[in-house]
């Protein structure tokens, strides 16, 4: 006599391997896990409870989901004929390359002893290992140095400013990453500009200077003249719905908080469409204007130079944080 079946369990065919079931229903979670630092808080397989994913070479089934947001997938493959449990592992995809150096999908590396950083899906990932505090430190003072306040740490007293002074510096970009004097640049994508006529500004945060610090960084932004109307003012050819660029007549002086710029430019605008879409930036230069100012001298600004834009459907109002979110 065959023994009676068990709940989940399914009768199995002649010459079937039987399978474990592990989801049950109704589900029935445990408290939300606090997953460490790096690790994703997913929902399980069985689409019920919140739980920790599983890590490359950590064993996985259709419960515990390995980390998706690593590339990582649950391998059977060594689990013939069952595949029940499986080895989490990188999906194949495409490496990175750092300076002529080829990393597989999913290493770890430190390019140099300011930054780890982690290759997925031919993307680079970096942080800081650490930035120490130039000022305020806790060190102890050194008597009879010609400099007065200067100081001195010991050994004990660097590794605790290493391990507890320091900001956290992600940002992950595409390809190609660039090291200058040992730091690793990064920067945020720039945000659009503040007006949609006029001269406006966009912003960005990057370490692209001198101190290899994260800070905000300003540019001057002129997507379109003010004009009272602009489809007439602009030619839209015969068959089309839009023109993506114009320039005006003549190139002119910028205006920017009563001071004007002491050459003229010819500026290339993005233009206008008959239907609801809207042109927006595609391809730009960075370029530095001078302004002069009356009787309050001149100075010196960076300025977004437009060569393309492109017309499109996804049409936001400059400064909306949310401009990029999509409802599902």
């Amino acid at each position: 006599h065959s023994p009676p079946e068990q709940p989940g369990d399914k009768p199995s065919e002649p010459g079937e391997v039987q399978r474990k079931e592990v989801c049950r229903w109704p589900c029935r979670c445990p408290p939300v896990p606090a997953c460490t630092p790096g690790v994703s808080l997913v929902k399980d397989g069985c689409d019920c409870c919140k739980v920790c994913a599983k890590q490359a070479g950590e064993p996985c089934n259709e419960a515990d989901v390995c980390d998706p947001h690593k590339g990582l997938y649950c391998d059977y493959s060594e689990d013939e004929p069952r595949y029940e449990t499986g080895v989490c592992a990188y999906l194949v995809a495409v490496g990175c390359e750092l300076n002529g150096v080829y990393y597989a999908n999913g290493q770890t590396f430190q390019p140099n002893h300011l930054y780890k950083c982690l290759c997925v899906s031919g993307t680079i990932g970096c942080t800081p290992v650490f930035t120490p505090r130039l000022a305020g430190t806790p060190c102890t003072r050194v008597p009879g140095r010609k400099r007065p306040g200067q100081s001195i740490c010991g050994l004990e007293q660097h590794k605790q400013l290493q391990s507890n002074n320091y900001r956290m510096m992600s940002a992950y970009r595409s390809l190609p990453l660039v090291l200058k004097k040992k730091c690793l640049i990064q920067a945020t994508p720039w945000t659009p500009c503040s007006r949609t006529c006029g001269i406006g500004m966009s912003s960005r945060v990057t370490n692209d200077n001198r101190k290899c610090e994260m800070k905000k960084e300003k540019r001057l932004c002129f997507i379109q003249p003010c004009l009272t109307n602009m489809l007439k003012k602009i030619k839209i050819p015969k068959g089309k719905t839009c023109q993506p660029t114009f320039q005006l007549p003549t190139a002119e002086k910028l205006v920017f908080s009563g001071c004007s710029t002491t050459q003229r430019y010819k500026l290339t605008f993005c233009g206008v469409c008959l239907d609801k879409r809207c042109c927006i930036p595609n391809k730009s230069k960075m370029i530095t204007v001078q302004f002069e100012c009356p009787n309050e001298g001149s100075f010196r600004w960076k300025m977004m130079w437009i060569t393309s834009c492109v017309c499109q459907r996804l049409c936001s109002a400059p400064g909306d944080v949310f401009s990029q979110l999509k409802l599902l």
